[in-house]
């Protein structure tokens, strides 16, 4: 009667890989649990997400070919966009978010374009705008961009009006940290940056007054909703967000966050639903309004 915070499948978004082929379902090694899914796949998964009461799902794609400019992020074609355009012919009720980003799709594996060893944030920002209108044709209910470019919320939002997309929300990574949690998801989207770090673009996990810059330029150029990015190491930036913006605000349980659960419950050194719920609580207790997280279908089917 006198809980503070209460836990609902509704408050998550369970994010997918999408991969080429058919009746693909590869396990991620050091995700257990998780899986690089072709498109038949992904649109299966997503169904049970729905059917447990996980309203959305966040789409990650790996292309077969990676090129310099990330192509397969703005291919009409691309195997993200199918999946997008699968799942919502087979599950028009769930709500479908694009991720936006290069960095799955180049062989570099930098979120941006790159001369010589820079990222170009300006040259990149028209290929994240293609991206994105490429995803909202597809039939994208959301759109998230993830690469932490200066000024893509204001490009991805101008480009999505020009087409036409003038109600379609966007989901800003406003304050993504530069973050060693992200290990596993780099085997999963097979992304690991081929030189460098990514250190030049994402935020310094020192800063949280850095964070809310970020997020009030994201909200000012257009954002809908805005992320926090990793979120168990940075509840206290999800409460200061929280307090300073007046729109929804998401956060990322990344991969590492997950598989240092999934590891410890598969040792026998905790018990791995009673400890998956404690953190989701306290994700939400920091002031999330949504929780991205690969434990999604576990603590749904809990709830």
């Amino acid at each position: 009667m006198v809980r503070e915070t209460r836990l609902s499948p509704d408050d998550f978004i369970y994010p997918m890989f999408v991969v080429e082929g058919r009746s693909v379902r590869r396990a991620i090694p050091s995700m257990p649990g998780i899986f690089n899914l072709s498109v038949d796949n992904a649109v299966e998964e997503a169904r049970q997400a729905l059917s447990l009461g996980v309203p959305a799902v966040l789409l990650f794609g790996i292309p077969p070919k990676k090129d310099a400019k990330g192509s397969g992020a703005y291919d009409k074609d691309g195997v993200v966009q199918r999946a997008i355009s699968a799942i919502k012919a087979d599950s028009p009720q769930l709500q479908v978010i694009a991720d936006i980003c290069l960095c799955e799709y180049t062989d570099h594996g930098h979120c941006g374009v790159v001369e010589g060893q820079e990222v170009q944030n300006d040259a990149t920002l028209p290929l994240l705008a293609q991206a994105a209108v490429s995803c909202a044709r597809a039939g994208a209910d959301i759109i998230a961009p993830s690469d932490m470019m200066d000024g893509r919320v204001a490009a991805i939002r101008k480009a999505l009006d020009e087409a036409r997309f003038e109600s379609l929300p966007i989901l800003s990574y406003a304050a993504k940290y530069a973050s060693g949690f992200y290990g596993p998801f780099r085997d999963a989207a097979q992304s690991t940056p081929q030189f460098g770090d990514r250190r030049g673009y994402q935020m310094d996990p020192a800063n949280v007054r850095e964070a809310l810059k970020e997020v009030a330029t994201d909200v000012a150029e257009g954002a809908d909703m805005v992320m926090v990015k990793p979120a168990l190491a940075y509840l206290d930036v999800i409460c200061k967000v929280k307090e300073a913006v007046d729109v929804p605000v998401a956060a990322y349980n990344v991969s590492g966050e997950y598989s240092m659960v999934k590891a410890a419950a598969q040792n026998d050194w905790l018990d791995y639903s009673r400890v998956m719920l404690e953190v989701l609580t306290a994700i939400k207790r920091a002031g999330a309004d949504l929780v991205l997280t690969y434990h999604a279908l576990d603590a749904a089917k809990l709830l």
